[in-house]
């Protein structure tokens, strides 16, 4: 009887991890090895201290220390990481990275685990992603780095997933890759994942993003407009004459369909990317104003604690509390 190649995964996590990306990347490969009656995958779960450790919802699992790992031959090593990633980048992990890196083993990140890989310099000219609540950040800090807006990427022996469910699809293509196409199917099958989105496979479905089917397409391309200028505002009426309409029904459009007029919604998603860039990065607030698309500061402050309830230098550290004890919207605003 042949002997069985066994591909063998380390996961590395950090505190506050997503724990179902995280297991939603693994049961495929468990679900593979039972359906086969053989161990064609092996993993491992480690942390860089070992022991119990906490993810974004509050559960616990028990890992290796990294230290036990870090010459281990592995075929694939991820990092699965949440909030603030960069808080939890050592020198010791970036070691061990480049350590497997030197042995020619493939590295991905899982969530925001890309950022650790870049921030280590283990991702300049290759493609990644991130969760996209995190792509402002990542981009504005790693611009060596290629990002894509996909679910997961598959450059050489760099690898990256969005994370939540993506996992699923990312783990099938790759026992797809290593076993074939009958065996992945049969994992999906026994997992009840009825469709395996293929890679370039985006994120959100441009179509439906962000008002679904119901809004007429003048909204939608008035809304891809913004998003596209985000950091130089165009004036609304530039907007009106690119997609072809009056200012006056762009603005009966938006409340019908938008419930706000077109300029607070472009002040408010230029804002949301401004929060991501205040909570996520150590920019300076004149910087994360001006990627904003406001040339004031004082407007940006005004803006932003409008919207947020907030100022921006209060929410950067506010804004980092562990996820788990986070909600949306993360901040009320005082009664």
């Amino acid at each position: 009887m042949p002997k069985i190649v066994q591909t063998r995964l380390t996961l590395i996590v950090t505190p506050h991890f997503n724990l179902a990306a995280t297991t939603a990347f693994i049961d495929p490969f468990r679900a593979a090895n039972y359906l086969d009656g053989a161990a064609h995958f092996a993993w491992d779960i480690a942390s860089g201290a070992g022991g119990p450790c906490l993810a974004s919802n509050g559960m616990s699992i028990d890992t290796l220390p990294l230290a036990d790992l870090r010459a281990a031959p592995r075929d694939m090593v991820l990092v699965s990481s949440s909030w603030t990633p960069e808080a939890h980048f050592t020198p010791q992990l970036s070691s061990a990275l480049w350590r497997w890196a030197q042995a020619g083993t493939t590295l991905g990140g899982i969530d925001t685990g890309a950022f650790l890989l870049a921030q280590a310099g283990l991702l300049d000219g290759r493609r990644a992603t991130v969760h996209y609540e995190h792509m402002d950040a990542f981009g504005e800090r790693f611009p060596a780095c290629t990002l894509s807006e996909e679910l997961y990427v598959f450059d050489g022996n760099r690898v990256s997933c969005a994370g939540g469910a993506a996992s699923f699809d990312f783990a099938l293509q790759i026992i797809h890759m290593a076993r074939g196409d009958a065996l992945a199917n049969a994992a999906a099958r026994y997992l009840f994942h009825g469709a395996v989105r293929p890679p370039g496979t985006a994120q959100n479905d441009a179509p439906l993003e962000p008002l679904g089917n119901t809004a007429p397409s003048a909204v939608k391309r008035a809304i891809a407009l913004m998003e596209r200028n985000l950091e130089t505002p165009l004036p609304i009426a530039e907007i009106c004459t690119q997609i072809g309409i009056s200012h006056r029904q762009l603005n009966r459009l938006f409340a019908t369909f938008v419930r706000k007029t077109p300029a607070l919604y472009y002040r408010d998603i230029r804002l949301d990317r401004a929060r991501g860039l205040v909570t996520q990065t150590e920019l300076a607030m004149s910087e994360v104003a001006l990627a904003s698309g406001f040339a004031s500061q004082v407007h940006f402050s005004r803006a932003y604690r409008e919207r947020f309830g907030l100022p921006p230098r209060a929410d950067r550290i506010e804004g980092r509390v562990p996820f788990e004890f986070r909600a949306w919207p993360m901040h009320r605003k005082m009664r």
